[in-house]
C-alpha cells in the first residue's frame, strides 16, 4: 500500500480515504483521481465549483487570515493531529458511545409545517406574525418596522420540482426559512437531498448578489461538514442545495430525553463531550480557511449513525468580511459580537455554550446565565468534574482574549477533560501524552511514606519546549553551563526569545536563584501577560521555598488555562498538601492517578495523604494503583509493606494487615540495603505490637521466617541489624547498628 504525505508543509499526517489524517483537510492526488459512484450527485459535481472559491483561496480570505497556528498565549503551536474523530470514531478511544438508529428520511417531514409566532422575526430580526386581542398572528405580511416582507408558509409543495430536485416535504423552519427534503432522481430515485431557502430580499439584483456571495461554501469540503452541492433559483428565491445526513439532531436528542423523562435531561456528560470532541476538527478547517460558522447550537449538529456533521452553513462567512447580517442565536452568540463582528474566539464561544446546553439543566436558564456559565454548585456534574468547569469558564470568557486560541488548542483541552470523565466512568485509566508538559518526574528517591527526595519542585512535570519557536534548534546545541553562566552565554550568541527566556528561568529556579528567576519571570510577565507558562514557573519558586499559599494561587491560574492538563493538578495537589488542605489534594492527587496510572507521584501522594488521614484501607488501594511495570512498583509495594505492618498515622495494624505486610516483603524483588531496613521496620514493628501491644503472639504468622512471638522477632531483629552493619559505608555507622543489635537480642541464661 502505496502511503502518500499531506502536503501541508510540516504536517506529519498521511491521506486516508481522501483527507489528511492529522488536519483533516480533504485532498485529491491529480494522478488517482477518478470519479466514483458515491461521490455525490453527477450534476452537483459539475455545478458546484464554478462561481466557487477555494478554501484556502484568496477569495476566501485565505489561510492566511484565519491562521490560529500559534501564539504567545498558547505557548505552543497547535495540530489538530488528535482532532480526527474519523480515525477513532466518537468518543476518541476513551469512552463508548452508542451507534444511534438512522430514522427514515420521510419519517422527518412535517405533517402540518408551521412556525410557531415567538419564532417569527422578519429577516432583519424584528417580531412579526404575532397575534393581538385573542387573534392570531399573520403567516403572510410585512414588517412594521422594516417593511422586509415576511411568509411562515412554506413556498414549496410536495412533487413541485425546483432545479431538477422534487420537493418531498419540509423538513424544519430555520432562521433563513423553510429547509425542504427532495429527491434528485437524476442519480437514483431514492437519493436525497436537502434544498434550504436563501433569505428572500424582495430585489432580484440581491438575490443574485446573495447567491453569488454563497457560492464558495460549495468548496467546503470536511467529512465533519455537509457537503453544498450547488445554487439554484425557483420563483425568486433561492435555495442551497446539500447532502442528505441521516441522522437526528443534538436537539432533537434532547428534545426526546425531556419528553421521556418528563423535565430536562442532559446528556450523560461524556457522551456531551464526545459530540463536541468530534465536531471541532470541522471548525479548524473552517477557520484555516479563513471561514466562521457563527451560528452553532445543538440544531446544527446531525450525529448519525457513528458519526458527528456540522448541517447548517447558512451564517458561515469570511472572517475579513464587512457588513451583512451575522446570524447567532440568544443564549449561544458571543457579546461583542453584536458590536465588533464575529471572530474565531466568538465561534469558539459558541462551541463552550452548545456543550453547556448538552451537559447541563439549564433550560429557562437563558436570561439568568445567557452570558454566564452557572455555579458548579448549582450542577453536580461540574461539582463532580471540576475540569469541566473550568474548561466552560474559559471557553465562554466575556472577553475573547481570555478564551481558547484555536479548535485545535479547544480540541485538546477537551479531550482531556474526557479522558478524566472517562476513567471516572469507566474506572480504567485513560492514559495520554501531553503537548504542553513532560510525563511524570519519576523521582529516584523517595522517603519511606514515598515523599520524593530533592527539592518539591522536582516532582513536577517539566513544561515541554515550542517547537516552533525560531530559537529551538540553537538552544538544542548549546553546552551544559552553570546558571550563572548560561545568561552571558546566551547574550553572546545573540539568542532571544519566548522559549530562550523559559530555558534561562528554569536554569535559575534549579540552581535556587530564586531573587533570579522573579526577576525574569517579572520582564516576561510585563512583555507578554498571557503567557500562561510564568505562573507554573512562580508556583516552583513558591513550592521551593515553603511559600505553599503563593504556590498553590500560581497553579491555580495554570489550571483555569490548561484543565484538560494533569500536570497542574499534580502541581496543585502538592501545593496543597504543603499548606495542609488534605481533602483538596486527595481530590486533585485521585483524579491525576486514577486518570493516568504512570504519574505515580499522584498516586504515593494521595496515598500519604489518605494515611495522613487515617484512611488506611484508602490508602493501601492507592498504592496498589501502581502497574507492575512501572519502575516505581517495587518502591509503592515497600511503601505499602509499611504501611500494613507498622503504625502510622493511619493507624495501627492488625493481624490480617501484619501478615499481608509479611508476604509483600517475601515478594519483593528488593536490593539488599533496602530489603535489611523493611526487614527491619516490620520486625521492630511487630515486636511493638505484641510486647506487651494489642496483637497476641502465635506461629500463625511469620515475618522473614520468624514466628509472631518476642523470642523469635528479637533474634530476627538481631540478624537484621548485623546484616545492615555489615552493608554499612561508615565505620560510625556499623558500631551504632552493632550496638542496636545487642539491645534487641533476646536475654539468655549461661
Amino acid at each position: 500500500m502505496t502511503v502518500i504525505s499531506c502536503p501541508e508543509p510540516g504536517c506529519p499526517g498521511v491521506i486516508e480515504d481522501g483527507y489528511c489524517t492529522e488536519t483533516g483537510l480533504a485532498y485529491t492526488d491529480p494522478a488517482a483521481a477518478v470519479p466514483t459512484a458515491d461521490a455525490g450527485p453527477a450534476r452537483a459535481r459539475e455545478t458546484a465549483s464554478p462561481g466557487g472559491a477555494s478554501p484556502g483561496s484568496a477569495g476566501s480570505g485565505g489561510a492566511g487570515s484565519g491562521s490560529v497556528s500559534g501564539s504567545s498565549r498558547s505557548g505552543h503551536s497547535r495540530r489538530s493531529g488528535r482532532s480526527d474523530g474519523r480515525r477513532r470514531g466518537l468518543g476518541g478511544g476513551i469512552v463508548e458511545v452508542p451507534e444511534l438508529p438512522l430514522p427514515e428520511p420521510t419519517a422527518r417531514l412535517l405533517a402540518s409545517p408551521s412556525v410557531p409566532e415567538p419564532r417569527r422575526f422578519c429577516p432583519r430580526g424584528h417580531p412579526v406574525g404575532r397575534g393581538r386581542d385573542g387573534r392570531p398572528g399573520r403567516t403572510v405580511g410585512f414588517c412594521g418596522e422594516c417593511q422586509a416582507p415576511f411568509s411562515f408558509v412554506p413556498a414549496l409543495k410536495p412533487g413541485d420540482t425546483v432545479g431538477g430536485y422534487e420537493i418531498a416535504g419540509a423538513m424544519a423552519h430555520g432562521g433563513q426559512g423553510w429547509i425542504y427534503l427532495a429527491r434528485d432522481r437524476s442519480v437514483a430515485d431514492d437519493f436525497w437531498v436537502v434544498l434550504k431557502g436563501l433569505l428572500d430580499e424582495g430585489d432580484p439584483d440581491a438575490r443574485a448578489a446573495a447567491i453569488a456571495e454563497r457560492r464558495f461554501l460549495a468548496s467546503v469540503d470536511h467529512p465533519g461538514i455537509v457537503k453544498i452541492f450547488t445554487f439554484v433559483e425557483h420563483s425568486g428565491t433561492g435555495y442551497i442545495v446539500m447532502e442528505y445526513v441521516g441522522g437526528t439532531s443534538l436537539s432533537d436528542v434532547l428534545k426526546s430525553r425531556r419528553a421521556a423523562a418528563g423535565h430536562t435531561d442532559p446528556l450523560p456528560v461524556h457522551l456531551a463531550i464526545s459530540y463536541i470532541l468530534a465536531v471541532l476538527p470541522a471548525f479548524a478547517y473552517l477557520h484555516r480557511a479563513g471561514l466562521v460558522f457563527c451560528d452553532f447550537k445543538p440544531d446544527n449538529v446531525m450525529l448519525t449513525r457513528d458519526t458527528v456533521k456540522l448541517i447548517d452553513l447558512g451564517a458561515v462567512r469570511h472572517l475579513d468580511q464587512d457588513g451583512g447580517v451575522v446570524f447567532g442565536t440568544k443564549g449561544y452568540q458571543a457579546p461583542e459580537v453584536p458590536e465588533s463582528g464575529p471572530s474565531i474566539a466568538s465561534d469558539l464561544y459558541t462551541v463552550g455554550r452548545t456543550l453547556a446546553s448538552l451537559a447541563l439543566d439549564l433550560r429557562g436558564n437563558t436570561s439568568t446565565y445567557q452570558h454566564a456559565i452557572p455555579p458548579a454548585a448549582d450542577h453536580p456534574v461540574l461539582d463532580r468534574y471540576d475540569s469541566l468547569y473550568r474548561f466552560l469558564l474559559r471557553a465562554t470568557a466575556m472577553l475573547p482574549d481570555d478564551r481558547f486560541d484555536s479548535a485545535e488548542e479547544m480540541h485538546d483541552e477537551l479531550e482531556g477533560v474526557l479522558r478524566e470523565v472517562g476513567a471516572d466512568v469507566t474506572g480504567q485509566p485513560a492514559r495520554s501524552t501531553s503537548r504542553r508538559f513532560g510525563g511524570d518526574a519519576h523521582p529516584t528517591g523517595r522517603a519511606a511514606d514515598g515523599t520524593p527526595a530533592g527539592p518539591p519542585w522536582t516532582v513536577l512535570p517539566a513544561l515541554l519546549v515550542n517547537e516552533s519557536d525560531p530559537a529551538v534548534v540553537a538552544l538544542a546545541r548549546l553546552p551544559a553551563v552553570a546558571a550563572e553562566d548560561l545568561e552571558p552565554l546566551l547574550n553572546a550568541a545573540g539568542i532571544d526569545g519566548v522559549e530562550v527566556r523559559l530555558r534561562l528561568i528554569r536554569a535559575q529556579i534549579e540552581a535556587a536563584r530564586f531573587d533570579r528567576a522573579r526577576d525574569l519571570l517579572d520582564a516576561l510577565a510585563a512583555e507578554d501577560p498571557w503567557e500562561w507558562r510564568t505562573a507554573y514557573y512562580r508556583g516552583m519558586v513558591s513550592l521551593a521555598e515553603g511559600d505553599a499559599t503563593a504556590a498553590r494561587g500560581h497553579f491555580d491560574r495554570v489550571y483555569a488555562h490548561a484543565p484538560g492538563e494533569l500536570a497542574p493538578k499534580l502541581a496543585l495537589a502538592h501545593a496543597a498538601e504543603a499548606q495542609g488542605d488534605l481533602a483538596y489534594a486527595e481530590r486533585l492527587y485521585n483524579i491525576v492517578s486514577r486518570t493516568d496510572d504512570t504519574y505515580t507521584s499522584a498516586t504515593f501522594g494521595l496515598a500519604r495523604v489518605r494515611a495522613a488521614a487515617g484512611d488506611r484501607a484508602g490508602a493501601d488501594a492507592a498504592y496498589r494503583r501502581v502497574p507492575p511495570a512501572s519502575a516505581a512498583h517495587v518502591d509503592a509495594q515497600a511503601a505499602l509493606a509499611r504501611l500494613l505492618g507498622t503504625v502510622t498515622a493511619a493507624g495501627t495494624p492488625s493481624r490480617a494487615d501484619i501478615a499481608a505486610a509479611a508476604v509483600l516483603l517475601e515478594t519483593l524483588n528488593l536490593d539488599g540495603v533496602r530489603r535489611v531496613e523493611l526487614t527491619r521496620e516490620l520486625l521492630g514493628a511487630a515486636l511493638d505490637l505484641i510486647e506487651p501491644g494489642p496483637i497476641a503472639p502465635g506461629d500463625d504468622i511469620t515475618i522473614a521466617g520468624r514466628p509472631l512471638r518476642g523470642h523469635d522477632l528479637r533474634l530476627g531483629l538481631e540478624q537484621a541489624y548485623r546484616q545492615a552493619a555489615r552493608l554499612a559505608t561508615t565505620e560510625a555507622e556499623r558500631h551504632r547498628l552493632v550496638q542496636q543489635a545487642h539491645r534487641v537480642r533476646p536475654w539468655t541464661l549461661v
